[in-house]
């Protein structure tokens, strides 16, 4: 099936999810449009992806699928002049943090649009990433599952209640930077206790790694793995007690509740 793709906001999250789709043969639209107030990102998405410039309205007349990547402070604007454009056969696909579907039904014409609402991460540039995905009032299953396909390159992809939406942007959306802060922390404790920049970034990422593969290849509870590392009085049940002391699991609950509330702001 040949389709076209548009794409307003060409920032870092349009950007791998777009990477995704053009690696799979069988999803690759066949034109990509592209519209974003900076001509440096557009010039990107030009030589990366092949896109051709255009005005949002003819970006949307021009297009099947419309993903909406611009800044949630940004959609209105973005949408506001663009009203004559939407029809029925159109989808648009939201990757905005926070913004409701049903605020974005209001924004468009007809008020029967189909909007499917996508919280994406950054992995989704190496094809690993986790997306959150929910429909609209208008948007049926057939396109939810559509969109699932078309992300799959891009890494999983579930399909949750809207009003989980909030709570995926701040676990998975958000995650991979306490993932990263997590292992910034081990590789400079490494350094702090004797050995070198490389050693210590090869044994912590491998370790991280590794012990991801563990987990999902197991099926087990990540609490029966740690407690088969932990022996009586040794060197990990040492190091957990000052990880606890120092307050590390209440700064993940904080930190999640957080970017929750932050996302719930947004919208």
């Amino acid at each position: 099936m040949t389709w076209t793709l548009g794409v307003i906001g060409c920032g870092n999250m349009s950007y791998a999810l777009l990477s995704g789709i053009v690696r799979s043969p069988e999803q690759a639209p066949e034109k990509i449009y592209c519209n974003d107030i900076s001509d440096v990102r557009m010039r990107l998405f030009a030589d990366e992806f092949k896109a051709l410039p255009a005005d949002k309205g003819d970006l949307i007349a021009a297009s099947d699928l419309i993903i909406l990547g611009v800044k949630p402070q940004q959609i209105r604007e973005a949408l506001e002049d663009t009203a004559a454009n939407w029809q029925e056969n159109k989808l648009l696909l939201s990757i905005a943090a926070g913004i409701r579907t049903e605020w974005l039904e209001t924004l468009l014409s007809p008020a029967t649009m189909r909007v499917v609402r996508a919280m994406p991460n950054t992995p989704c540039l190496a094809g690993a990433g986790m997306i959150g995905l929910c429909a609209g009032k208008s948007a049926t299953v057939v396109d939810l599952e559509r969109i699932k396909a078309l992300l799959a390159a891009s890494g999983r992809a579930v399909i949750v209640k809207e009003q989980d939406m909030d709570a995926v942007a701040a676990v998975s959306g958000s995650g991979p930077a306490y993932v990263y802060l997590m292992i910034e922390a081990l590789m400079e404790a490494a350094v702090s206790v004797g050995l070198s920049s490389s050693t210590a970034r090869e044994l912590v990422l491998q370790t991280v790694k590794g012990s991801v593969i563990l987990l999902e290849e197991s099926g087990q509870h990540p609490a029966v793995l740690k407690q088969q590392v932990t022996s009586p009085g040794g060197t990990t049940i040492a190091a957990l007690r000052q990880l606890e002391e120092g307050g590390v699991r209440r700064a993940f609950f904080n930190a999640v509740e957080a970017a929750r509330n932050r996302s719930i702001e947004l919208g």
